[in-house]
């Protein structure tokens, strides 16, 4: 029995045979970069920039949490700080992980002198900016941001209340029930007011830093 070969010679005309594709050079195509990754998609690592973009952003929520501000006049003990700024405006710029990321790491310094309020700290931080920049990826407009900052702001005051329940009784040497009965004198307004700061100041501010770090 004859074997059967694929002839694979020009036709006599000069034209390409069927078989043979157009461009024979198969050149790989580049895969699309995802705006919020954190790698190096051709290296397979960490970009070195954007880790240096990270670390500005944690070191500027470090300094941010260290400024505490009285907000409330009924109760001056309650103090405002501006980090869950940077914590949103970083996962508006960059997505949920670098939420994650600046939220945690920036408290890490406050961790052996007041554990229970670092705690606190990061609980609603994380639950500010993580569904605000989940929200924020998949509706990316004005609007999707302000949807984002008011379902972030929404998480995080659930969290905040709920956190001053469990939390506060353990190292303020006070009952569940007396702190359930600041929920509405003391504890939403001031959530409120600190929500609303953050929101206000990240809907102003986010949509240029992130373009200046994007170029």
């Amino acid at each position: 029995m004859k074997e059967t070969r694929l002839n694979m010679s020009m036709p006599s005309d000069g034209s390409k045979p069927a078989n043979t594709p157009r461009n024979s050079s198969h050149q790989p195509l580049s895969p699309k970069r995802d705006p919020h990754s954190t790698s190096d998609v051709q290296e397979g690592r960490w970009s070195t920039r954007r880790i240096a973009i990270y670390a500005l952003f944690v070191a500027l929520s470090i300094v941010a949490s260290f400024i505490e501000l009285p907000l409330f006049p009924a109760a001056p003990y309650l103090k405002y700080d501006p980090s869950g700024i940077v914590s949103l405006i970083s996962g508006f710029a960059f997505g949920p992980m670098a939420a994650v990321l600046v939220s945690i790491l920036s408290w890490v310094p406050h961790l052996f002198t007041d554990p229970y309020g670092t705690l606190m700290a990061v609980a609603v931080a994380l639950s500010l900016s993580v569904p605000a920049s989940l929200v924020y990826r998949r509706v990316h407009t004005r609007k999707g941001a302000l949807l984002g900052i008011i379902v972030g702001s929404v998480s995080a005051l659930a969290v905040a209340i709920i956190g001053n329940l469990i939390i506060t009784p353990l190292y303020a040497n006070i009952s569940v029930s007396a702190v359930a009965t600041m929920i509405l004198p003391v504890l939403l307004p001031f959530n409120l007011m600190k929500l609303a700061i953050h929101g206000v100041v990240t809907f102003l501010i986010y949509k240029p830093i992130s373009m200046l770090v994007h170029r």
